[in-house]
């Protein structure tokens, strides 16, 4: 069997009488043996197996569905199956009931073929009756208004017949609107500006180094070019070299504060250090 070149070309029949060699021989799908051209068939070669992929419809006479027939079990099993959970008669009317061309006197049934939807009216025609004037088009339908008040307007000119009540109403709407929409942005823009200059303030303390002013009492040593208050006299010359030290103000030289060696309170005068501690530590300027 075969050639040198091609040993496993050809196969021999599975029918026993056959039993001949075909260089291209057929697979059956159900019993999956080789046969040759003439015994290619279920019937030829009596396949055993030949029923099992058979499928079987059967039209229900009640709801016009179809129900398969299941080769491993009873057809009188399947069709009582059916009947108890998926048969519906109403379905039978919409099955059977065929389509016909709405035109008057008109009896063409509707099929995939022969059916024509118009784009002015949206309905099914036959392809006799397929243009507008065969089947009395009456046109596009016209689009009722979105406006929600639209009922209200029409009743309204219906009790008041006036030319320009329509433009009235309109006009108030839309001034009504652009007062609400103007005050909005208004008071938006306002809070914003609010914010943005609370927020620089803020920052430019936090960079000058400017603590708020306290009501206990401990912040006792203030600025004299601004009113920033610090507990210690160190504090205060460091703010005031920071931020006063560059001035550009002519009259307000650079800010020169002597400090006590005993309470470390702050003077700008000498004279009045000296004061100072005579009075109140006794004339000794020893820490």
């Amino acid at each position: 069997m075969g050639t040198p070149e091609f040993p496993d070309l050809g196969r021999h029949c599975s029918v026993g009488d056959c039993h001949q060699i075909d260089f291209l021989p057929f697979t059956c799908d159900r019993c999956e043996y080789v046969f040759c051209l003439q015994h290619r068939s279920y019937t030829s070669h009596k396949c055993p197996v030949a029923n099992n992929k058979d499928v079987t419809v059967v039209i229900c006479p009640l709801c016009a569905k179809g129900v398969r027939l299941n080769p491993n079990e009873d057809a009188n099993i399947t069709w009582e199956a059916h009947v108890n959970t998926d048969c519906d008669p109403s379905n039978y009317q919409r099955a059977t009931k065929k389509k016909k061309c709405p035109v008057p006197r008109c009896k063409e049934a509707l099929t995939f073929s022969n059916t024509i939807r118009c784009k002015d009216c949206s309905k099914e025609h036959c392809l006799k009756h397929r243009f507008g004037p065969d089947h009395m088009c009456p046109g596009p339908r016209k689009l009722e208004p979105t406006f929600p008040f639209a009922n209200m307007l029409r009743r309204s000119q219906k009790v008041e017949p006036r030319a320009n009540s329509s433009s009235s109403s309109s006009s108030w709407w839309s001034s009504s609107l652009l007062n609400a929409a103007s005050s909005f942005r208004s008071s938006a823009e306002a809070g914003m500006q609010k914010l943005s200059i609370a927020t620089s303030e803020v920052v430019q303390k936090a960079k000058d180094g400017i603590t708020p002013i306290s009501s206990s009492g401990d912040l006792v040593e203030q600025c004299v070019q601004c009113p920033a208050r610090f507990s210690t006299v160190g504090a205060l010359i460091e703010h005031a070299e920071k931020s006063h030290g560059n001035s550009s103000q002519p009259s307000r030289g650079r800010v020169t504060i002597d400090a006590c060696p005993k309470c470390s309170k702050g003077f700008q005068d000498p004279v009045l250090l000296v004061e100072h501690v005579e009075r109140e530590h006794g004339g000794t300027s020893r820490a």
